[in-house]
């Protein structure tokens, strides 16, 4: 099997897919002859020109604007936003207009359109570039969310997302995109919107996402050491959420973990946690548990970053106390 980076799995993905279909088009803040500010982009200015690679000025309202008129018009553009904390530059774009779009129309008008974009923590980006926003996006209907957290969902997802008749925003981690596989991806992907079991336990079930996968594995396998084994539930997707494998591992176990690297407070965790409380409550033997980012702007400060979110220690101590 050949090892692909994470960058590398996503431009692939796009590469694949702008010779397949001539509307696809990527469009941002250096994405063409610079190669994009982590590098996914990067030499596809060679094979697709500047028409289909187009910089653009620094205005992510100008950005998403214009892709979501382009998706309005026909085409499938690709819009980059640099860092997921300027998503709020272009609320109105995404939130309001393309989100809505085809309910305003009556169903007759999409927006197939792609919002790559990167968050996250572990590059001491400081408070600014450094968030974990995709509450934000998951809150607004009309909006899909995929947040892949191996390079083989890297690659299938984007090529999933790039065919879904519905905006999707696709979140990369900053900490992953230098991350390597052995991966094979001509095998057939899961579903668009279906989780995945990474490892099954009888003792605890943990349920997360994006690089909180890798955490989470790590803790799982240092739990096993000492007899604790553990389900691990990657939901690849947001929006759709698929709940039905998350119900079916809670009855089987009772006992839940919810990890998210954003924020605590009304975060991704806090609506996993109300939902599998009120959906499981039967097969519930302790109270849905969460392990989730602190409430303060992130530093930059290495040591401070690093424990502002959890990390696979943090997550093995909880576990030990829940299963205690």
């Amino acid at each position: 099997m050949p090892k692909f980076a994470y960058r590398d799995a996503l431009k692939q993905a796009l590469t694949d897919a702008m010779r397949e279909d001539p509307d696809i088009f990527v469009i941002g803040e250096e994405v063409g002859r610079y190669g994009g500010a982590y590098g996914v982009t990067k030499g596809m200015i060679d094979e697709f020109g500047a028409d289909r690679l187009v910089d653009t000025p620094i205005s992510e309202p100008a950005i998403i604007g214009t892709a979501v008129g382009a998706a309005m018009a026909g085409m499938r553009p690709v819009a980059e936003l640099m860092y997921v904390d300027f998503i709020g530059m272009a609320m109105d774009q995404l939130c309001n207009q393309a989100a809505k779009i085809r309910y305003m129309f009556g169903g007759q008008i999409g927006v197939p359109m792609v919002l790559r974009t990167q968050g996250g923590t572990g590059r001491s980006a400081g408070a600014q570039h450094s968030q974990s926003l995709e509450a934000y996006v998951m809150h607004t209907p009309g909006l899909r969310l995929a947040m892949p957290g191996t390079v083989y969902d890297a690659y299938h997802l984007l090529r999933q997302a790039l065919v879904q008749p519905d905006p999707v925003v696709f979140i990369e981690h900053k900490s992953l995109y230098a991350i390597s596989e052995d991966v094979d991806l001509s095998v057939r992907p899961p579903e668009w919107g279906k989780a995945v079991v990474r490892r099954e336990g009888k003792d605890l079930v943990i349920v997360t996402y994006s690089r909180q996968v890798l955490h989470v594995m790590e803790a799982a396998d240092e739990l096993s050491k000492s007899g604790i084994e553990v389900t691990v539930i990657d939901l690849r997707t947001l929006s759709p959420l698929d709940f039905d494998t998350v119900r079916t591992e809670v009855e089987k176990v009772g006992k839940v973990m919810v990890v998210s690297e954003g924020a605590m407070t009304a975060g991704v965790a806090a609506e996993l946690a109300a939902r599998i409380s009120e959906e499981c409550f039967d097969f519930l033997e302790d109270p849905v548990v969460r392990v989730a980012g602190e409430d303060v702007p992130i530093s930059v400060s290495v040591e401070l970053e690093k424990n502002s979110v959890p990390g696979a220690t943090l997550i093995q101590d909880t576990a030990r106390r829940l299963l205690a």
